[in-house]
Protein backbone atom coordinates (compact mmCIF):
# COMPACT_ATOMS: atom_id res chain seq x y z
CA UNK A 1 0.00 0.00 0.00
CA UNK A 2 0.97 3.69 -0.98
CA UNK A 3 0.63 6.66 1.13
CA UNK A 4 -0.16 9.94 0.43
CA UNK A 5 1.88 13.09 0.44
CA UNK A 6 0.06 13.98 3.34
CA UNK A 7 0.30 10.59 4.88
CA UNK A 8 3.84 10.33 4.74
CA UNK A 9 3.88 13.13 7.00
CA UNK A 10 2.05 11.67 9.29
CA UNK A 11 3.18 8.27 9.18
CA UNK A 12 5.10 6.43 12.03
CA UNK A 13 7.99 4.14 11.79
CA UNK A 14 6.03 1.13 13.02
CA UNK A 15 3.78 0.93 9.89
CA UNK A 16 7.09 1.47 7.80
CA UNK A 17 8.63 -1.39 9.64
CA UNK A 18 5.26 -3.55 8.85
CA UNK A 19 5.62 -2.95 5.24
CA UNK A 20 6.74 -6.40 3.09
CA UNK A 21 7.48 -4.30 -0.14
CA UNK A 22 10.18 -1.80 -1.31
CA UNK A 23 10.30 0.05 -4.04
CA UNK A 24 13.54 1.33 -5.25
CA UNK A 25 14.53 3.92 -8.15
CA UNK A 26 18.13 3.95 -9.66
CA UNK A 27 19.12 6.79 -11.47
CA UNK A 28 21.35 4.87 -14.20
CA UNK A 29 20.11 2.04 -16.71
CA UNK A 30 20.85 -1.48 -16.03
CA UNK A 31 22.38 -2.78 -19.55
CA UNK A 32 22.71 -6.57 -18.54
CA UNK A 33 21.21 -9.35 -16.56
CA UNK A 34 24.01 -11.15 -16.91
CA UNK A 35 27.01 -10.67 -14.12
CA UNK A 36 29.90 -11.33 -16.37
CA UNK A 37 29.49 -9.07 -19.06
CA UNK A 38 29.87 -5.67 -18.62
CA UNK A 39 32.01 -4.22 -15.70
CA UNK A 40 29.36 -1.61 -14.31
CA UNK A 41 28.21 -0.22 -11.14
CA UNK A 42 24.72 -0.41 -11.97
CA UNK A 43 24.51 -4.13 -13.24
CA UNK A 44 27.15 -4.80 -10.46
CA UNK A 45 24.36 -3.58 -8.05
CA UNK A 46 21.41 -6.08 -9.25
CA UNK A 47 24.14 -8.84 -9.25
CA UNK A 48 24.49 -8.08 -5.98
CA UNK A 49 21.17 -8.71 -5.32
CA UNK A 50 20.90 -12.26 -7.55
CA UNK A 51 24.16 -14.05 -7.41
CA UNK A 52 26.81 -13.94 -4.93
CA UNK A 53 30.56 -14.21 -4.71
CA UNK A 54 33.35 -15.92 -2.86
CA UNK A 55 34.52 -12.47 -0.82
CA UNK A 56 31.85 -10.26 -0.93
CA UNK A 57 32.08 -6.58 0.40
CA UNK A 58 30.52 -4.83 3.29
CA UNK A 59 29.38 -0.84 3.65
CA UNK A 60 33.36 0.37 3.84
CA UNK A 61 34.09 -1.86 0.87
CA UNK A 62 36.28 -3.88 3.21
CA UNK A 63 36.42 -7.89 2.23
CA UNK A 64 33.94 -10.18 3.99
CA UNK A 65 33.22 -13.88 3.42
CA UNK A 66 31.03 -15.04 0.83
CA UNK A 67 30.28 -17.82 -0.57
CA UNK A 68 33.93 -18.65 0.52
CA UNK A 69 33.72 -19.04 3.98
CA UNK A 70 37.71 -18.10 4.76
CA UNK A 71 40.72 -18.16 2.45
CA UNK A 72 44.47 -18.36 3.16
CA UNK A 73 47.66 -18.46 1.14
CA UNK A 74 49.10 -22.24 1.51
CA UNK A 75 52.47 -21.19 -1.02
CA UNK A 76 53.59 -17.68 -2.32
CA UNK A 77 51.30 -18.48 -5.81
CA UNK A 78 48.44 -20.69 -4.25
CA UNK A 79 45.70 -19.46 -2.46
CA UNK A 80 42.75 -22.12 -0.60
CA UNK A 81 39.64 -21.10 -0.55
CA UNK A 82 37.04 -22.86 1.89
CA UNK A 83 33.34 -22.78 0.57
CA UNK A 84 30.19 -22.16 2.57
CA UNK A 85 28.32 -25.53 2.89
CA UNK A 86 24.35 -25.67 2.61
CA UNK A 87 24.23 -23.50 -0.40
CA UNK A 88 21.86 -23.81 -2.74
CA UNK A 89 21.02 -21.71 -5.95
CA UNK A 90 17.48 -20.27 -6.39
CA UNK A 91 16.37 -23.28 -8.64
CA UNK A 92 17.49 -26.10 -5.59
CA UNK A 93 20.81 -27.21 -6.77
CA UNK A 94 23.65 -27.43 -4.37
CA UNK A 95 26.67 -25.05 -4.96
CA UNK A 96 30.00 -26.34 -4.79
CA UNK A 97 33.09 -25.82 -5.93
CA UNK A 98 32.85 -27.33 -9.50
CA UNK A 99 30.68 -24.23 -9.59
CA UNK A 100 33.64 -21.46 -9.01
CA UNK A 101 35.57 -23.27 -11.65
CA UNK A 102 33.13 -23.28 -13.89
CA UNK A 103 32.56 -20.03 -13.37
CA UNK A 104 36.03 -18.56 -13.97
CA UNK A 105 36.48 -20.26 -17.57
CA UNK A 106 33.39 -18.40 -18.32
CA UNK A 107 34.79 -14.83 -17.29
CA UNK A 108 36.97 -14.21 -19.86
CA UNK A 109 35.29 -15.41 -22.70
CA UNK A 110 31.66 -13.32 -22.66
CA UNK A 111 31.34 -12.64 -26.02
CA UNK A 112 30.86 -9.01 -27.13
CA UNK A 113 31.65 -7.85 -23.69
CA UNK A 114 32.31 -4.08 -23.58
CA UNK A 115 33.63 -3.78 -20.40
CA UNK A 116 35.19 -7.73 -19.30
CA UNK A 117 35.63 -9.05 -15.85
CA UNK A 118 38.64 -10.87 -17.45
CA UNK A 119 41.34 -9.24 -15.59
CA UNK A 120 40.21 -10.94 -12.09
CA UNK A 121 40.79 -13.77 -13.16
CA UNK A 122 43.86 -13.85 -15.36
CA UNK A 123 46.29 -14.55 -12.98
CA UNK A 124 44.83 -17.93 -11.87
CA UNK A 125 46.97 -20.54 -13.86
CA UNK A 126 45.78 -23.73 -12.34
CA UNK A 127 42.42 -24.54 -10.64
CA UNK A 128 42.33 -27.41 -8.62
CA UNK A 129 39.12 -28.88 -7.09
CA UNK A 130 40.15 -29.97 -3.83
CA UNK A 131 37.02 -31.44 -2.72
CA UNK A 132 33.46 -30.37 -3.17
CA UNK A 133 33.75 -27.35 -0.75
CA UNK A 134 37.32 -26.78 -1.20
CA UNK A 135 39.87 -25.08 -4.37
CA UNK A 136 42.71 -24.43 -4.77
CA UNK A 137 43.88 -21.29 -7.53
CA UNK A 138 47.66 -21.16 -8.52
CA UNK A 139 48.95 -18.11 -9.59
CA UNK A 140 51.72 -16.73 -12.30
CA UNK A 141 53.95 -15.81 -9.06
CA UNK A 142 52.71 -14.40 -6.02
CA UNK A 143 49.35 -12.90 -6.43
CA UNK A 144 48.49 -10.87 -2.69
CA UNK A 145 45.68 -9.16 -4.70
CA UNK A 146 43.57 -12.33 -5.62
CA UNK A 147 41.14 -12.28 -2.21
CA UNK A 148 40.54 -8.78 -3.39
CA UNK A 149 39.75 -9.15 -7.03
CA UNK A 150 37.32 -11.82 -6.38
CA UNK A 151 35.21 -9.52 -4.61
CA UNK A 152 34.08 -9.05 -8.77
CA UNK A 153 33.30 -12.27 -9.92
CA UNK A 154 30.05 -13.78 -9.02
CA UNK A 155 29.39 -17.34 -9.09
CA UNK A 156 27.21 -19.05 -11.66
CA UNK A 157 25.76 -22.94 -11.46
CA UNK A 158 27.82 -25.40 -13.92
CA UNK A 159 24.47 -27.22 -14.50
CA UNK A 160 22.03 -24.80 -15.42
CA UNK A 161 24.60 -21.81 -17.17
CA UNK A 162 26.94 -23.98 -18.91
CA UNK A 163 25.47 -23.01 -22.46
CA UNK A 164 23.79 -19.45 -21.20
CA UNK A 165 23.96 -16.61 -23.29
CA UNK A 166 23.84 -13.37 -21.93
CA UNK A 167 20.34 -12.80 -23.95
CA UNK A 168 19.20 -15.40 -21.94
CA UNK A 169 20.05 -13.55 -18.88
CA UNK A 170 18.65 -10.35 -19.81
CA UNK A 171 15.34 -12.30 -20.57
CA UNK A 172 15.03 -13.62 -17.38
CA UNK A 173 15.29 -17.65 -16.99
CA UNK A 174 19.35 -18.01 -16.64
CA UNK A 175 19.07 -14.82 -13.67
CA UNK A 176 19.54 -17.77 -10.76
CA UNK A 177 22.35 -17.18 -8.60
CA UNK A 178 22.49 -17.86 -4.53
CA UNK A 179 21.61 -13.87 -3.61
CA UNK A 180 19.83 -12.37 -1.34
CA UNK A 181 16.74 -11.93 -3.61
CA UNK A 182 15.23 -13.81 -6.57
CA UNK A 183 14.54 -12.71 -10.22
CA UNK A 184 10.29 -12.76 -11.19
CA UNK A 185 10.54 -10.17 -14.17
CA UNK A 186 12.71 -8.34 -15.77
CA UNK A 187 11.13 -5.26 -18.22
CA UNK A 188 14.55 -3.58 -19.70
CA UNK A 189 15.38 -0.35 -18.97
CA UNK A 190 11.99 -0.23 -16.61
CA UNK A 191 12.16 -2.06 -13.74
CA UNK A 192 13.33 -5.39 -12.03
CA UNK A 193 10.86 -7.07 -9.64
CA UNK A 194 12.44 -9.24 -7.25
CA UNK A 195 11.55 -12.12 -4.52
CA UNK A 196 13.36 -12.50 -0.98
CA UNK A 197 15.32 -15.67 -1.04
CA UNK A 198 14.15 -17.51 2.11
CA UNK A 199 16.89 -20.08 1.83
CA UNK A 200 19.63 -17.56 1.62
CA UNK A 201 22.77 -18.38 3.53
CA UNK A 202 23.18 -14.60 5.30
CA UNK A 203 21.29 -12.00 6.92
CA UNK A 204 17.73 -12.06 5.52
CA UNK A 205 16.80 -9.23 3.32
CA UNK A 206 13.80 -7.28 5.02
CA UNK A 207 11.40 -6.90 2.43
CA UNK A 208 9.83 -9.54 0.79
CA UNK A 209 9.27 -8.22 -2.38
CA UNK A 210 11.24 -5.47 -4.42
CA UNK A 211 9.85 -3.22 -7.32
CA UNK A 212 13.93 -2.50 -8.67
CA UNK A 213 13.00 0.88 -10.93
CA UNK A 214 14.67 2.87 -13.20
CA UNK A 215 14.12 6.69 -13.06
CA UNK A 216 16.83 8.01 -15.18
CA UNK A 217 15.48 11.56 -14.49
CA UNK A 218 16.30 13.15 -11.45
CA UNK A 219 13.50 15.27 -11.55
CA UNK A 220 11.09 12.70 -12.17
CA UNK A 221 13.06 10.64 -9.37
CA UNK A 222 12.90 12.82 -6.98
CA UNK A 223 9.59 13.53 -7.33
CA UNK A 224 8.24 10.02 -7.20
CA UNK A 225 10.01 10.03 -3.62
CA UNK A 226 8.11 13.22 -2.32
CA UNK A 227 4.66 11.63 -3.55
CA UNK A 228 5.25 7.95 -2.08
CA UNK A 229 5.61 6.24 -5.15
CA UNK A 230 8.89 4.81 -4.68
CA UNK A 231 10.39 4.84 -0.74
CA UNK A 232 14.25 4.52 -1.51
CA UNK A 233 15.90 7.14 -4.51
CA UNK A 234 19.55 6.90 -5.32
CA UNK A 235 21.88 9.64 -6.89
CA UNK A 236 19.82 12.63 -5.30
CA UNK A 237 19.68 15.75 -7.58
CA UNK A 238 21.95 17.78 -6.11
CA UNK A 239 19.51 20.73 -6.80
CA UNK A 240 17.18 19.15 -4.19
CA UNK A 241 20.04 18.48 -1.53
CA UNK A 242 19.08 22.00 0.06
CA UNK A 243 15.56 20.90 0.32
CA UNK A 244 15.45 17.47 1.23
CA UNK A 245 17.92 18.31 4.00
CA UNK A 246 15.03 19.67 5.92
CA UNK A 247 12.13 17.71 4.70
CA UNK A 248 10.63 15.81 7.33
CA UNK A 249 9.39 13.28 5.60
CA UNK A 250 12.86 12.46 3.79
CA UNK A 251 15.66 11.04 5.16
CA UNK A 252 19.85 11.32 3.45
CA UNK A 253 22.42 8.84 4.02
CA UNK A 254 25.37 9.71 2.59
CA UNK A 255 29.19 8.71 2.29
CA UNK A 256 32.34 9.28 0.07
CA UNK A 257 32.49 7.34 -2.44
CA UNK A 258 35.11 5.24 -4.23
CA UNK A 259 34.18 6.67 -8.01
CA UNK A 260 36.47 8.96 -9.93
CA UNK A 261 34.59 11.38 -12.27
CA UNK A 262 37.09 12.25 -15.06
CA UNK A 263 37.83 13.01 -18.85
CA UNK A 264 39.67 10.79 -21.45
CA UNK A 265 41.15 11.88 -24.36
CA UNK A 266 42.11 10.34 -27.95
CA UNK A 267 45.61 8.87 -26.81
CA UNK A 268 45.31 6.19 -30.03
CA UNK A 269 45.42 8.21 -33.27
CA UNK A 270 48.87 10.28 -33.91
CA UNK A 271 46.92 11.95 -37.27
CA UNK A 272 43.69 13.88 -37.19
CA UNK A 273 41.52 12.77 -34.21
CA UNK A 274 37.53 12.75 -35.46
CA UNK A 275 36.48 15.33 -33.53
CA UNK A 276 39.27 17.90 -33.13
CA UNK A 277 39.59 20.53 -35.83
CA UNK A 278 41.27 24.25 -36.89
CA UNK A 279 39.66 27.23 -35.97
CA UNK A 280 38.24 27.28 -39.53
CA UNK A 281 36.86 23.48 -39.23
CA UNK A 282 39.33 21.67 -41.01
CA UNK A 283 40.96 18.35 -39.57
CA UNK A 284 44.54 19.18 -38.03
CA UNK A 285 47.17 16.71 -39.43
CA UNK A 286 48.61 15.91 -36.10
CA UNK A 287 46.56 14.85 -32.60
CA UNK A 288 47.06 17.44 -30.32
CA UNK A 289 45.91 15.16 -27.90
CA UNK A 290 48.77 13.09 -28.01
CA UNK A 291 51.18 16.16 -26.99
CA UNK A 292 50.87 16.06 -22.95
CA UNK A 293 51.31 19.98 -22.82
CA UNK A 294 47.54 20.03 -24.74
CA UNK A 295 46.38 17.50 -21.86
CA UNK A 296 48.37 19.20 -19.19
CA UNK A 297 46.61 22.92 -20.40
CA UNK A 298 43.04 21.45 -20.68
CA UNK A 299 43.32 20.08 -17.28
CA UNK A 300 44.61 23.78 -15.63
CA UNK A 301 42.25 25.26 -17.79
CA UNK A 302 39.45 23.10 -15.72
CA UNK A 303 38.08 25.15 -12.28
CA UNK A 304 37.45 22.24 -10.56
CA UNK A 305 35.82 23.73 -7.37
CA UNK A 306 33.56 25.53 -9.38
CA UNK A 307 32.29 22.49 -10.59
CA UNK A 308 32.13 21.08 -7.22
CA UNK A 309 30.42 23.66 -5.65
CA UNK A 310 28.08 24.94 -8.36
CA UNK A 311 27.19 22.06 -10.19
CA UNK A 312 27.70 19.20 -7.98
CA UNK A 313 26.30 21.61 -4.89
CA UNK A 314 28.57 20.45 -2.50
CA UNK A 315 28.28 16.49 -2.91
CA UNK A 316 31.51 15.65 -4.62
CA UNK A 317 35.55 16.63 -3.37
CA UNK A 318 37.80 17.92 -6.14
CA UNK A 319 40.34 15.64 -7.22
CA UNK A 320 43.60 15.06 -8.86
CA UNK A 321 44.12 11.56 -8.06
CA UNK A 322 41.89 8.25 -8.17
CA UNK A 323 41.69 7.74 -4.73
CA UNK A 324 40.46 9.76 -1.65
CA UNK A 325 42.47 9.85 1.82
CA UNK A 326 42.42 6.71 3.66
CA UNK A 327 42.81 4.03 0.77
CA UNK A 328 44.97 1.78 -0.22
CA UNK A 329 47.17 3.38 -2.64
CA UNK A 330 45.78 7.08 -2.02
CA UNK A 331 48.77 9.71 -2.74
CA UNK A 332 49.06 11.66 -0.07
CA UNK A 333 50.38 15.18 -1.50
CA UNK A 334 48.98 14.85 -5.23
CA UNK A 335 45.95 17.64 -4.70
CA UNK A 336 43.16 18.59 -7.38
CA UNK A 337 45.19 21.06 -10.32
CA UNK A 338 45.15 24.17 -9.57
CA UNK A 339 42.65 26.80 -12.31
CA UNK A 340 45.82 28.32 -14.00
CA UNK A 341 43.64 29.48 -17.09
CA UNK A 342 47.24 32.00 -18.09
CA UNK A 343 49.11 29.28 -17.80
CA UNK A 344 46.60 26.39 -20.06
CA UNK A 345 47.38 28.80 -22.77
CA UNK A 346 50.84 29.83 -22.54
CA UNK A 347 50.78 25.42 -22.39
CA UNK A 348 49.18 25.21 -25.72
CA UNK A 349 51.50 28.26 -27.50
CA UNK A 350 54.46 25.89 -26.45
CA UNK A 351 52.66 22.75 -27.85
CA UNK A 352 52.40 24.87 -31.22
CA UNK A 353 48.38 25.87 -30.81
CA UNK A 354 48.68 29.52 -29.86
CA UNK A 355 45.24 30.58 -31.69
CA UNK A 356 43.91 27.04 -29.92
CA UNK A 357 41.72 24.18 -32.07
CA UNK A 358 38.08 23.24 -32.20
CA UNK A 359 37.21 20.03 -30.24
CA UNK A 360 33.76 18.37 -29.19
CA UNK A 361 33.70 16.99 -25.59
CA UNK A 362 31.12 14.21 -25.61
CA UNK A 363 29.85 13.02 -22.39
CA UNK A 364 26.38 10.95 -21.06
CA UNK A 365 23.57 12.97 -20.13
CA UNK A 366 21.56 9.86 -17.61
CA UNK A 367 24.55 8.37 -16.01
CA UNK A 368 26.45 10.42 -13.40
CA UNK A 369 24.55 13.32 -11.13
CA UNK A 370 25.00 16.40 -13.40
CA UNK A 371 27.08 14.83 -16.35
CA UNK A 372 25.47 16.81 -19.05
CA UNK A 373 25.73 19.74 -16.81
CA UNK A 374 29.46 19.24 -16.32
CA UNK A 375 30.88 18.95 -19.38
CA UNK A 376 28.92 22.07 -20.38
CA UNK A 377 30.71 24.05 -17.92
CA UNK A 378 33.72 22.56 -18.78
CA UNK A 379 33.06 23.22 -22.49
CA UNK A 380 32.91 26.82 -21.70
CA UNK A 381 36.06 27.12 -19.43
CA UNK A 382 38.07 25.48 -22.78
CA UNK A 383 36.55 28.06 -24.70
CA UNK A 384 37.95 31.05 -22.61
CA UNK A 385 41.51 29.47 -23.23
CA UNK A 386 41.32 28.93 -26.69
CA UNK A 387 39.86 25.59 -27.21
CA UNK A 388 36.70 26.40 -28.82
CA UNK A 389 34.17 23.30 -27.58
CA UNK A 390 31.13 22.11 -28.36
CA UNK A 391 29.09 19.44 -25.84
CA UNK A 392 27.12 16.36 -27.27
CA UNK A 393 25.62 14.79 -24.40
CA UNK A 394 23.95 11.33 -25.16
CA UNK A 395 22.33 8.91 -23.48
CA UNK A 396 24.34 5.91 -21.63
CA UNK A 397 23.91 3.16 -23.75
CA UNK A 398 24.69 4.68 -26.79
CA UNK A 399 27.76 6.57 -25.28
CA UNK A 400 29.25 4.08 -23.62
CA UNK A 401 29.17 2.08 -27.05
CA UNK A 402 30.62 4.72 -29.21
CA UNK A 403 33.18 5.47 -25.92
CA UNK A 404 34.25 1.55 -26.35
CA UNK A 405 34.80 1.54 -29.82
CA UNK A 406 36.71 4.75 -29.28
CA UNK A 407 35.25 6.61 -31.58
CA UNK A 408 35.82 10.16 -29.64
CA UNK A 409 38.53 13.08 -29.38
CA UNK A 410 37.66 13.36 -25.55
CA UNK A 411 34.84 12.77 -23.44
CA UNK A 412 33.38 12.74 -19.72
CA UNK A 413 33.31 9.10 -17.46
CA UNK A 414 33.68 7.67 -14.39
CA UNK A 415 34.87 4.92 -12.95
CA UNK A 416 34.28 3.04 -9.89
CA UNK A 417 37.38 1.27 -7.88
CA UNK A 418 37.92 -0.88 -5.45
CA UNK A 419 39.84 0.33 -2.26
CA UNK A 420 43.10 -0.24 -4.01
CA UNK A 421 45.23 1.66 -6.09
CA UNK A 422 46.05 -1.10 -8.39
CA UNK A 423 42.36 -1.61 -9.96
CA UNK A 424 42.10 1.83 -11.73
CA UNK A 425 45.79 1.29 -13.06
CA UNK A 426 45.21 -2.54 -14.78
CA UNK A 427 41.61 -1.07 -16.00
CA UNK A 428 41.94 2.19 -17.07
CA UNK A 429 45.28 3.32 -17.93
CA UNK A 430 47.32 -0.29 -19.01
CA UNK A 431 47.68 -0.83 -22.21
CA UNK A 432 44.37 -2.78 -23.74
CA UNK A 433 45.55 -6.73 -23.18
CA UNK A 434 43.39 -9.91 -23.49
CA UNK A 435 45.90 -12.12 -22.56
CA UNK A 436 46.54 -10.46 -19.19
CA UNK A 437 42.62 -8.74 -18.68
CA UNK A 438 43.89 -5.16 -18.55
CA UNK A 439 42.92 -1.82 -20.08
CA UNK A 440 39.50 -3.21 -20.48
CA UNK A 441 37.89 0.30 -19.78
CA UNK A 442 40.92 2.38 -21.09
CA UNK A 443 38.79 3.97 -23.71
CA UNK A 444 41.19 6.67 -24.52
CA UNK A 445 43.69 3.51 -25.39
CA UNK A 446 46.47 5.44 -23.03
CA UNK A 447 49.49 2.93 -23.35
CA UNK A 448 52.76 2.90 -21.35
CA UNK A 449 54.65 -0.63 -21.04
CA UNK A 450 57.06 0.55 -18.69
CA UNK A 451 54.09 1.33 -16.62
CA UNK A 452 52.58 -1.77 -17.02
CA UNK A 453 56.12 -3.70 -16.35
CA UNK A 454 56.55 -2.12 -13.16
CA UNK A 455 52.65 -2.53 -12.22
CA UNK A 456 52.86 -6.57 -12.91
CA UNK A 457 55.83 -6.37 -10.79
CA UNK A 458 53.90 -4.13 -8.25
CA UNK A 459 50.71 -6.84 -7.76
CA UNK A 460 52.91 -9.96 -7.32
CA UNK A 461 54.73 -7.61 -4.30
CA UNK A 462 53.71 -9.46 -1.20
CA UNK A 463 55.12 -6.75 1.49
CA UNK A 464 51.99 -4.33 1.28
CA UNK A 465 54.21 -1.20 2.69
CA UNK A 466 56.17 -1.60 -0.63
CA UNK A 467 53.13 -2.47 -2.97
CA UNK A 468 51.74 0.53 -2.12
CA UNK A 469 55.01 2.78 -2.23
CA UNK A 470 55.13 1.25 -5.93
CA UNK A 471 51.63 2.00 -6.85
CA UNK A 472 51.97 5.67 -5.55
CA UNK A 473 54.94 6.31 -7.98
CA UNK A 474 52.97 4.97 -10.48
CA UNK A 475 50.01 7.15 -9.94
CA UNK A 476 52.72 10.13 -9.78
CA UNK A 477 54.12 8.97 -12.88
CA UNK A 478 50.64 8.75 -15.19
CA UNK A 479 49.34 11.81 -13.64
CA UNK A 480 52.85 13.79 -14.42
CA UNK A 481 52.23 12.61 -18.14
CA UNK A 482 48.34 13.32 -17.70
CA UNK A 483 47.06 10.19 -18.76
CA UNK A 484 43.49 11.43 -18.14
CA UNK A 485 42.20 14.43 -16.49
CA UNK A 486 40.75 14.11 -12.78
CA UNK A 487 37.70 16.16 -11.62
CA UNK A 488 36.53 14.84 -8.89
CA UNK A 489 35.29 12.16 -6.56
CA UNK A 490 31.48 11.52 -5.92
CA UNK A 491 29.72 11.51 -2.67
CA UNK A 492 27.22 8.93 -3.04
CA UNK A 493 23.91 9.63 -1.64
CA UNK A 494 20.20 7.80 -0.83
CA UNK A 495 16.86 9.54 0.04
CA UNK A 496 14.12 7.02 1.81
CA UNK A 497 11.14 7.88 2.62
CA UNK A 498 10.52 8.60 6.68
CA UNK A 499 10.15 4.97 8.06
CA UNK A 500 13.14 3.56 6.10
CA UNK A 501 16.75 3.67 6.82
CA UNK A 502 19.47 3.25 3.99
CA UNK A 503 22.99 2.17 4.76
CA UNK A 504 25.44 4.04 2.21
CA UNK A 505 28.42 2.31 0.54
CA UNK A 506 31.23 3.65 -0.54
CA UNK A 507 31.08 1.22 -3.55
CA UNK A 508 27.81 3.34 -4.90
CA UNK A 509 25.84 0.21 -4.97
CA UNK A 510 22.06 0.41 -4.47
CA UNK A 511 21.34 -2.46 -2.83
CA UNK A 512 17.96 -3.80 -1.69
CA UNK A 513 19.21 -5.63 1.42
CA UNK A 514 20.82 -2.15 2.56
CA UNK A 515 17.27 -1.04 3.21
CA UNK A 516 15.76 -1.70 6.11
CA UNK A 517 12.46 -0.57 8.65
CA UNK A 518 13.23 2.08 11.07
CA UNK A 519 13.00 1.29 14.53
CA UNK A 520 10.28 2.80 16.32
CA UNK A 521 11.36 4.88 19.11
Amino acid sequence: MRLTISAIAMACTIGAASAQNLTMAVGAPVTSLDPHFHQLSPNNAVAGMIFDRLVNTDAQARNVPGLAESWSAVAPDTWEFRLRRGVRFHNGSEFTADDVAFTFGRVPNVPNSPSSFAGFVRPITRIEVVDSHTIRFTTNGPYPLLPQDLSNVYILDRETHANATTEQFNAGPMAVGTGPFRMIRHANGDRIELERNDNYFGEPPAFARVNYRMITNDSARAAALLAGDVDVIDQVPTADLARLRTDPRVTLAETVGLRIIYLSVDHMREDSSPFITDNDGRPLARNPMKDVRVRRALSMAIDRNAITSRVMEGSATPAGQFLPPGIFGHVPDLGPPAFDPEGARRLLAEAGFPQGFRVTLHGPNDRYPNDGRIIQAIGQMWTRVGVRTAVEAQTWTTFVARAGRAEFSAFLIGWGSNPDGSHPLRNLIACQSRERGWGNSNRGRYCNEAMDTRLMEAMRTLDNGARERELIALQRLIFDDQAIIPLHIQTNIWAARRGFVVTPRADELSLAQSVRPAVAR
